[in-house]
């Protein structure tokens, strides 16, 4: 097997790919963070190696991860 520079040493496969986000995960989840429903599809996009883990990170930080913001003023109390 030769060696995808898109991904580390140790997560070469799907199964060790599998492996290192599942260790991820345990640590989040033993710091209190849960992972958000748009995070699932792309973890396993990365498992499935269509995905590099900078990628998986870069769409998680897009904008449109973002909830959508409120319209200017819609904040306001009336006087």
């Amino acid at each position: 097997m030769a060696h995808n520079p898109k991904f580390g040493p140790f997560a070469q496969t799907p199964q060790q790919r599998a492996h290192v986000l599942r260790q991820m995960l345990i640590v989040r989840e033993n710091m209190g963070l849960k992972t958000p429903t748009r995070a699932q599809a792309l973890y396993q996009r990365y498992v499935a190696g269509e995905l590099s883990w900078q990628e998986v990170c870069d769409l998680l930080a897009a904008p449109s991860a973002l909830p959508s913001p409120v319209p200017f003023g819609s904040d306001r109390q009336s006087l």
